[in-house]
């Protein structure tokens, strides 16, 4: 698709993706109507930024659902009502779990995460939470936990350390 602007594949995925999306952003307690914004531009970004996806750096999917939550994030900012994450993350997890499979993320994996996630040590599981799920920089991170700014980094890369040998081991 990115290299030959080709519209069946971009429908094709327009068509597996934006169900899910919908359904992603829906969770995060937004109406429908600006769910289906979101979805729009997600899709809109992936047309036109389809030839900087990079498949050794993420799976289609997870670029989409990035895509997706940064423009949530942005327009919740935006609207000056900013949520915390933590709040709609606990909302998503008492959503139930989706019926279908995605093709690039099986439930067995995804509860390897789970696994991996949980099995970290409390304060590079909290600097992962920071930078992730908050989407902190890594100078605020160090701030709100009174840190220097190396060890957040530090502990940022042990995490992903841990989490790459756990998951390779399983």
């Amino acid at each position: 698709m990115a290299r030959h602007r080709d519209r069946d594949s971009f429908m094709r995925i327009y068509d597996h993706f934006a169900p899910r999306l919908l359904r992603y952003l829906m969770g995060l307690n937004i109406s429908e109507g600006q769910a289906e914004e979101l979805v729009q531009e997600t899709l809109l970004k992936l047309w036109h930024k389809a030839d900087s996806f990079d498949p050794a750096r993420a799976s289609l999917v997870t670029w989409l659902f990035r895509i997706a939550r940064n423009l949530y994030i942005d327009t919740v900012r935006k609207d000056g009502g900013w949520v915390q994450v933590q709040d709609s993350l606990e909302q998503l997890e008492r959503l139930e779990a989706p019926q279908e499979v995605s093709l690039d993320f099986s439930a067995r994996q995804a509860q390897q995460l789970d696994s991996a996630l949980k099995a970290l040590p409390a304060d590079q599981a909290r600097v992962l939470q920071l930078s992730y799920f908050e989407s902190l920089s890594h100078r605020q991170i160090a701030e709100r936990l009174g840190l220097p700014l190396g060890t957040v980094k530090s502990n940022l890369r042990l995490a992903f350390q841990k989490l790459r040998a756990t998951l390779k081991e399983s």
